[in-house]
């Protein structure tokens, strides 16, 4: 006997039982690979059935003289094998791991075979078959199979596929839900261009302007001070006319908003200062308007303090409950005074709705329709739900997505289905499955359940002791594995590259330093200068540790393990992923960093890199189930361009356009007496949210499947 590792031949000197066992067990191994080869080939139902009647016949020998497969005995001699899980799967077990029955593929067919087809009737056909077969658009397999012209094909597809309009690309077709989605004002825009220069362009703008969401109105725009949306010069102009500003002081008072820490500055605030509407009307003697307006700009409070000498002689600020009050119910009129004025003008009113429309009302969600697919390998005595089908046609065809779906709406066959016709399609080489721990064994099983034929790999505990992660590692970067199969736990403790790491922590020192000299050069609030300050250390310093720290030769990087897309299960685990915000003591908000988040982000932005984000595919039950900044942090994760295309990576960005925070009376959690606590739970714009969103999420809900309501409610983005 020996073991192969990495094209090594390791002969095994093993006791006499132990190696019979493994002996019966490799006999096993080939003569189910023989029926799993017979199904996938087409052999004919006599040929399959021998081959069925050899494996019960090889089986019941093994399991006579040595056990079930899953006993610890017999796992023990076989786990490194990779082929084990293979083996397992063909004993249904209950619960209590107690034996009930042997598994499907002793007595029936468990894999669709892959029919090929040569020849269709009509173009409509041939681009079924190519969507099937090549996950796109492919104009002369589509002629091969139809046999039609190429230019009668295109007339009799008119409508149903469409040339998209590229420099340097003349021959690119896609189908119709694929170009009459996504950002479809900007495809206007292009094909408007196109159309001047060529006539056959015409029909991509007709079919546009019908799907460009209909332009909303003032009235239908949630807009409040501080959305980081207006111009600043708008601004500008209702605190002029708000406060009367003279026009000597116009030339000092500037409002400007910088783009790198998202904070909005008034110039020279204290310098209107004989102006009574400034100091009386909508501010006080402690803080003037043009501060208050400052704060509300940033999404803060007003608060009023005291400084006051403690016994030994320490300076302590203390909050002045009433002037606080008192300032607090100026910035609830100014913030009124805001909503009266933004729209009344008619001239500014038409600038802000086509700039909002322009920019958030622009997305029509695309409708994924799995029903053509194929699943070639799947077994058959599984029929999937039509829901389960479209979300796997949202994972072959759309980018990064999140199935959020309610418990018992079968995201695992979703996941482990759509890693499949993804490796068949050639649309990636390697998915790697990160699942909670406990759950691994579990999730192989249901994964060879449905496509018995499957090549995974599946980590176990012993896998990742500091010995052996290495040889582990080596395995998944030198298998040609379907899948591989490792935990939470196991997937934090495989590193990206030194480089990596250092490239993303010296651009956020960048970025943070430029954020520190824009706040100073205008003067910013110290707290602020503080904040950034103390959390541009904490970068500098694990950015110190790993320059000193050597590359080891004995660790893989995530880099060279050739994954290429990544399922994470239970994504929910990740959420306490840390933001920037300019609030302050509001519930929800994620201001320490798990290490796991972090982790994960930034293997995120690397696949999103080599797959020009389709790379990563995440699975919960319970996308949102504390705080709605949680919907921005699932964003994040999957969507960063789009966040940074429309300038809302930010969070304060995102909050100021789509929410608002909330106060609201509550009892303390000792049990003491009411508290005032601050939640940001308050959506504006939510329709214009929703549709950026989706086009990563993929949501159901128990009420849409007719699913029985779980024992525990949660609360869904619906």
């Amino acid at each position: 006997l020996y073991y192969r590792e990495n094209n090594q031949m390791i002969l095994q000197e093993l006791p006499v039982t132990t190696e019979n066992r493994i002996k019966g067990m490799i006999a096993l191994r080939e003569q189910i690979r023989q029926v799993i080869d017979y199904q996938m080939e087409g052999y004919s139902d006599e040929d399959i059935q021998l081959s069925q009647a050899k494996l019960n016949e090889v089986y019941d020998k093994f399991t006579k003289e040595y056990g079930l497969i899953n006993t610890r005995a017999n796992s023990r001699a076989f786990s490194d094998d990779n082929s084990y899980y293979l083996l397992c799967s063909l004993e249904k077990l209950d619960g209590d791991g107690n034996f009930i029955g042997k598994a499907d593929i002793f007595t029936k067919r468990t894999i669709k075979a892959n029919v090929e087809i040569e020849k269709v009737d009509t173009a409509n056909e041939a681009l079924i078959i190519s969507i099937q077969e090549k996950a796109k658009v492919d104009l002369d397999y589509m002629q091969k199979l139809c046999g039609l012209d190429m230019d009668v094909m295109l007339k009799n597809l008119e409508g149903e596929i469409f040339n998209v309009p590229e420099y340097g690309n003349p021959n690119n077709w896609v189908t119709a839900d694929e170009y009459l989605s996504g950002n479809v004002r900007e495809k206007l825009k292009i094909a408007e261009e196109f159309a001047k220069e060529d006539s056959k362009f015409q029909i991509n703008v007709d079919r546009l302007k019908e799907v460009v969401p209909k332009d909303l109105s003032a009235s239908e725009i949630g807009i409040k001070l501080g959305a980081t949306w207006i111009p600043p010069e708008v601004v500008a102009e209702f605190v002029y006319e708000l406060l009367g500003t003279p026009d000597y002081c116009k030339r000092k008072i500037k409002i400007r908003f910088s783009e790198i820490t998202s904070e909005w500055y008034i110039d020279n605030k204290s310098s209107d200062r004989n102006n009574v509407k400034a100091y009386s009307t909508y501010g006080t003697g402690r803080i003037n308007a043009y501060k208050i307006i400052e704060q509300t700009l940033n999404l803060k409070d007003v608060k009023v303090f005291d400084t006051i000498i403690d016994d030994e002689g320490r300076k302590q600020r203390v909050l002045n409950k009433k002037e606080t009050a008192i300032a607090q119910a100026k910035q609830d009129s100014i913030k009124q005074a805001f909503l009266d004025w933004v729209w009344n003008e008619p001239e500014r009113r038409e600038q802000l709705t086509r700039l909002y429309n322009d920019r958030f009302n622009s997305i029509r969600p695309r409708e994924y329709d799995g029903s053509h697919l194929n699943f070639v390998g799947m077994n058959p005595e599984i029929k999937l739900r039509p829901h389960q089908v479209n979300a796997i046609a949202h994972v072959l065809y759309g980018n990064n997505v999140l199935l959020a779906h309610e418990v018992g709406a079968g995201k695992t066959f979703e996941m482990v289905a759509s890693c499949m016709e993804s490796k068949r399609l050639g649309l990636c080489n390697k998915s790697l499955f990160v699942v909670p721990n406990h759950i691994i064994e579990q999730f192989a099983s249901e994964f060879l359940q449905l496509y018995p034929s499957a090549n995974i790999l599946v980590a176990t505990k012993k896998d990742f002791e500091t010995k052996n992660r290495k040889k582990f590692c080596s395995r998944i970067a030198t298998g040609d594995f379907d899948a591989v199969i490792i935990g939470h736990s196991q997937f934090e403790r495989i590193p990206m590259s030194i480089e990596r790491q250092q490239e993303l922590l010296q651009e956020q020192i960048d970025d943070i330093t430029r954020g520190i000299a824009d706040v100073k050069s205008n003067r910013g609030e110290n707290y602020t200068i503080k904040q950034m300050e103390k959390t541009k250390r904490t970068l500098e310093t694990r950015l110190e540790k790993l320059n000193k720290q050597e590359r080891k030769d004995d660790v893989v990087t995530f880099e060279e393990l050739g994954v290429d897309k990544l399922f994470v299960d239970e994504a929910h685990n990740y959420k306490n992923l840390f933001l920037y915000t300019k609030m302050r003591n509001v519930g929800g908000l994620a201001q320490t960093e798990a290490q796991k988040s972090s982790d994960l982000f930034m293997k995120c932005r690397y696949l999103d890199e080599i797959t020009g984000g389709k790379g990563t595919v995440f699975a919960t039950g319970t996308p949102v189930s504390n705080s709605m900044a949680e919907l921005y942090t699932m964003q994040r994760y999957l969507q960063y361009g789009e966040l940074r295309k429309n300038e809302l990576e930010h969070f304060d960005n995102w909050a100021s356009t789509f929410g608002e925070t909330v106060t609201a009376i509550e009892l303390a959690p000792e049990g003491t007496g009411y508290r005032a606590k601050t939640r940001f739970a308050k959506f504006h714009n939510l329709p214009e949210l929703m549709a950026m969103f989706k086009e990563v999420a993929d949501i159901q809900t128990a009420e849409t499947l007719n699913l029985p309501t779980p024992e525990f409610e949660n609360i869904n983005v619906v």
